[in-house]
């Protein structure tokens, strides 16, 4: 994959953070999983059971972090890991992108100076 230096600061930042949110997912996970089954072992009856909860709620936390999968999709534009998701998506990835950027097409330098002084032409 080809990427200007920016590019691979920003790539590894956002991998650091989607790194750094995982660990801390697995943390509360383990602790979450503890109860879950306790309850359901000694308060547990025909009720659904807390700790398949509990499992639902780590998946959807995976799939929206979706830690390693950009990369496998990535289309080789020089565009990192923003370009190989959708802005606005349901991902981590894409919803960061959608407020970096505001679309999956990257603001032109020209625009974004225009725009960080906030002129009224």
């Amino acid at each position: 994959m080809q990427a200007t230096r920016s590019v691979l600061i920003r790539d590894f930042v956002i991998f650091q953070m989607k790194l750094w949110l995982d660990g801390f997912k697995d943390l509360v996970m383990i602790q979450l999983s503890l109860v879950a089954v306790v309850v359901d072992l000694f308060f547990g009856g025909r009720r659904k059971r807390l700790f398949y909860k509990v499992i639902r709620l780590g998946e959807r936390i995976d799939l929206w972090l979706n830690l390693h999968g950009a990369l496998s999709k990535g289309d080789g534009s020089g565009d990192g890991l923003f370009g190989a998701s959708r802005a606005g998506s349901k991902t981590m990835l894409g919803q960061l992108e959608q407020v970096v950027r505001g679309g999956d097409e990257p603001r032109s330098r020209h625009r974004r100076q225009l725009e960080d002084f906030d002129l009224d032409l």
